[in-house]
């Protein structure tokens, strides 16, 4: 099993990645595969996350943020987490993991936009990657309303 098998998994670069839920199994090739880190946004599932995720990570080595994003209703405090765990990363392989790589492509092309000085179009692209052909009204408006505050503006104040 290689980590390639994780549900919609994105290479960004050769330290990260992103992805949706990983299996234990598959977090095990991540350690074998050198990653250094695992960043969770999802919220526990009995269904799908493994019941010690955390616990499992550190002991293969790697180090384990968990920023349980509620996926109906994420909040800016969220992404402040997120945004300060990214900001704070040691060197290494990164995956950045959710249910099924939705909260994270939303997150990370939110920080590319403001950290890494990437154009509102290629942080579509990379959300399309996932998003492509979904409908979640609520999480359009979360991103519409960062973006607008990563622009100087608010999504609320008229243009000039």
């Amino acid at each position: 099993m290689a980590s390639t098998d994780i549900y919609n998994f994105i290479k960004v670069n050769d330290a990260l990645y992103t992805g949706g839920q990983p299996t234990e199994d598959q977090i095990q090739s991540l350690a074998e595969e050198g990653f250094s880190t695992i960043i969770n946004l999802a919220t526990f599932d009995p269904a799908r996350s493994p019941a010690n995720e955390g616990e499992l990570v550190r002991s293969l080595g790697m180090a384990y943020y968990a920023i349980p994003v509620v996926w109906s209703d994420p909040q800016e405090s969220d992404f402040a987490a997120f945004e300060r765990t990214m900001l704070e990363l040691s060197a290494g392989k990164t995956l950045i993991h959710c249910a099924a790589n939705f909260r994270v492509t939303a997150f990370y092309s939110l920080f590319a936009r403001k950290h890494l000085g990437w154009s509102p179009e290629q942080a579509e692209a990379f959300r399309e990657r996932i998003w492509k052909g979904s409908d979640y009204p609520l999480w359009r408006q979360f991103i519409t309303r960062l973006e607008a505050q990563i622009e100087g503006t608010t999504a609320d104040k008229p243009a000039d």
